[in-house]
């Protein structure tokens, strides 16, 4: 809608998971960190938490995306799977040709075997599972029972799980309380610091392709920190919105007012998002500067 007009080559702002737009913070670059280096010791379970908004899932797919050659990686994304199911996915993400009614026994045998193959062949093969917290607690006993498979030197199969906060509770739970001591790893992922997200806006401009000056203003910066609290998924819809506005007035630089309608019209006094978003201050602004809708398209 506006790409033309700020000189995108795309929409910077998407909420889709897009590593071209994996933003180096302290907090995701530490996190990185720590998968990388988790990886490669070949041990135990690793897991990254954070809030909703925050960037687990581009973490993980930057993670996939980085981990070397060596590396096999099986990606669930919806692991709210009972303990056969969630045997069954992993099958498919390795790869495994199985009849219609293998039995649990077969099943097992024939991952086991598809391990021990990829680590004749000097494969590491890294299980990530995100929203971690949905996992019922029989399927992580399930994945836990898996992670005993090894060879005299390693284990054949490293998990990581990437969830929400609640994930530390749900792995409280006494039936999985050996699980938990298997937790080598752990990085808590935080929101962006007010400088943060000055670098977080100028670098997903960059990679859209804008060349422009400052196209948020200072103001409009401190707007977004106060009105996101440094939670990713958030500044980019009250960024995508403001540059909505801004594009309506015909302006070529985002200010704080911008922003707080923008702010207005995506979180509520309690802090949650309000879907779906109304845009009644967008509407008013496009209105009273003569334009509609179809003139943006």
């Amino acid at each position: 809608m506006y790409s033309k007009h700020f000189g995108f080559r795309e929409a910077p702002f998407s909420i889709t998971p897009d590593t071209s737009y994996f933003f180096t913070s302290p907090h995701s670059q530490e996190a990185l960190n720590t998968l990388l280096v988790a990886a490669k010791s070949g041990e135990g379970f690793i897991k990254i938490t954070g809030e909703v908004g925050t960037g687990k899932t581009l973490l993980c797919r930057k993670f996939i995306a980085t981990v070397g050659p060596e590396f096999v990686t099986a990606y669930i994304p919806n692991p709210y799977l009972e303990p056969r199911t969630l045997m069954l996915a992993l099958a498919d993400e390795l790869e495994l040709p199985l009849d219609k009614d293998v039995d649990q026994h077969q099943l097992l045998k024939s991952i086991t075997h598809r391990l021990l193959d990829l680590a004749r062949e000097g494969k590491q093969v890294l299980l990530l599972l995100d929203e971690a917290q949905a996992i019922p607690t029989e399927s992580l006993e399930a994945l836990r029972l898996l992670t005993n498979l090894e060879t005299e030197k390693r284990k054949l199969l490293q998990i990581v799980l990437f969830g929400q906060p609640e994930l530390n509770q749900h792995l409280q739970a006494t039936a999985i309380r050996q699980l938990a001591q298997r937790i080598t790893f752990h990085y808590h992922l935080g929101p962006l610091s007010r400088d943060d997200i000055e670098y977080y806006i100028a670098h997903r401009l960059r990679v859209a392709g804008y060349t422009g000056g400052r196209l948020f203003s200072r103001g409009a910066i401190a707007r977004l920190y106060k009105a996101s609290g440094g939670i990713p998924r958030l500044v980019n819809i009250m960024a995508n919105k403001s540059l909505m506005l801004c594009y309506g007035e015909g302006k070529q630089q985002v200010t704080r007012r911008h922003v707080t309608l923008a702010a207005s019209d995506t979180v509520s006094s309690s802090g949650r998002l309000r879907w779906p978003w109304l845009a009644a201050g967008l509407s008013l602004l496009i209105a009273a500067c003569g334009l509609t809708w179809a003139l943006t398209k």
